[in-house]
């Protein structure tokens, strides 16, 4: 069957589109390189026609038009499944707010609870000659928003890769109400947050030294995943296989050295399986038409199930602070908020249940704050208001530029101990203080 005649039939500019929101609907946009330009557009234009617009989105990577008056926040606001820098600003606005979750549960939640989608606006690759849209390096949870919406207008970017292998990756035009034709920009990039400092490496090494051969990997985004891709793709391992969150640029790097051909995987062999991807535009073509990467729903990539059904399962990811019970917090500064739960507590818990497998959790040793006070990562508890994100009973490794510890099943002093011998040297004496206060210190390993 030739799908052009219904793509014509529902063509319409972006303004007619965005007439199908009303005042207090709830309006998806999409996800991450998904997120709508035109239509985002089109809907500011209407800021005046409308009061209470919910809309829900996450990992924004260019500003949105709804919030450039400063009266936006009485037309508009954000919900966020996780935050980036932009959406910080927006929090600081009184614009924007996070919705705590677990990543991985938000097909079930669309689903099986009573959410509200009156609109979703989606970025989409062309239409196939099969009728179908794809969402490009955004299957995460999107499937599951379209099932659930009342409305679904997609907007059309020629410049949106098209990322196949898995399921739940496209929508059908039998399932659109409205086809929008955007301006085809260049899909929005997220960079690395520059090149690995001399700390990054030292943590990189450390983590490196645990990979067998045959591993099956997860990072996160940032320097110290980036670094630990950049060795493996030095290093003489071979037989990576992957199963991640978030496809980031490392992993381009490790494919292109020859480390990763997925044979060792237990599930999806041969396959790199990932929810969303955002990186450079080196990533997005390589992520375009690739039949070796595996684009499927979070609520697959992130469970535990499918982590621990993969042998050797390698985690690693970042964190803000940690305290010396063995608490990780990856998400706030104290009440300042910074991203979200994500998935990294499911791939702790995952990889731990994998044969042979390791989650690792990362960070300097240090920080400086803006007036240049250095301050410890390592902290004896949590600042007040810091989001627990990893529970002291699924911690597994810590790593610092100054060594690495394992803290499972380890008591109370024995973490104490070992997080405080990773600790910048100069914060020692001061968290051992610490740690005898809260009767957590046993003996002295200075």
């Amino acid at each position: 069957m030739d799908f052009t005649q219904e793509y014509n039939q529902k063509l319409v500019s972006a303004d007619k589109a965005v007439q199908l929101v009303q005042s207090g609907d709830w309006v998806d946009y999409g996800w991450c390189t998904g997120t709508p330009v035109v239509l985002d557009q089109a809907l500011a234009r209407r800021t005046d026609e409308l009061t209470d617009v919910k809309v829900r989105g996450g990992i924004l990577l260019k500003p949105l038009a709804i919030f450039e008056r400063e009266d936006a926040g009485e037309h508009f606001c954000w919900n966020s499944w996780h935050m980036g820098g932009l959406e910080r600003k927006y929090i600081a606005r009184g614009l924007a707010y996070y919705a705590p979750i677990r990543y991985s549960e938000l097909p079930r939640y669309y689903r099986d609870s009573d959410t509200k989608v009156d609109v979703a606006m989606l970025q989409v690759a062309p239409m196939d000659k099969h009728g179908y849209f794809n969402f490009g390096p955004n299957a995460s949870h999107l499937t599951a928003v379209c099932e659930t919406a009342k409305h679904i207008i997609v907007e059309v970017n020629e410049n949106m890769p098209r990322c196949l292998g898995g399921f739940e990756n496209s929508i059908h035009i039998s399932q659109v109400e409205y086809v929008v034709e955007g301006e085809n920009p260049a899909i929005n990039e997220l960079g690395g947050g520059g090149p690995a400092t001399e700390v990054d490496q030292a943590v990189a090494k450390l983590i490196v030294n645990e990979i067998p051969n045959g591993a099956c990997l997860q990072l996160g985004i940032g320097g110290m995943p980036n670094a630990v891709g950049s060795l493996i793709a030095e290093s003489d391992l071979k037989d990576q296989g992957v199963h991640t969150e978030m496809y980031v640029d490392a992993f381009v790097d490790i494919a292109r050295a020859g480390k990763i051909n997925g044979s060792k995987k237990n599930i999806d062999r041969f396959r790199q399986t990932y929810a969303f991807g955002a990186g450079t535009k080196k990533m997005y073509d390589y992520m375009d038409e690739n039949p070796e990467l595996m684009s499927a729903p979070v609520s697959y990539t992130n469970d535990i199930r499918s982590i621990a059904a993969l042998d050797n399962f390698i985690s690693i990811n970042n964190a803000v602070d940690i305290d010396l019970f063995g608490q990780v917090n990856a998400e706030s500064a104290g009440t300042k908020h910074i991203s979200g739960a994500g998935g990294q507590l499911d791939f702790v818990l995952g990889a731990y249940l994998s044969n042979g497998g390791k989650s690792f959790i990362c960070c300097s040793s240090t920080f400086s704050t803006k007036d240049g006070q250095l301050k410890s990562r390592i902290v004896p508890t949590l600042n007040p208001g810091s989001i627990v994100t990893d529970t002291r009973a699924n911690t597994h490794y810590v790593v610092t530029e100054y060594g690495m510890v394992n803290l499972k099943g380890l008591s109370t002093w024995q973490r104490t101990e070992a997080l405080i011998s990773i600790a910048h040297p100069q914060f020692r004496d001061e968290l051992i203080a610490e740690a005898e206060k809260l009767k957590i210190w046993r003996r002295s390993n200075k």
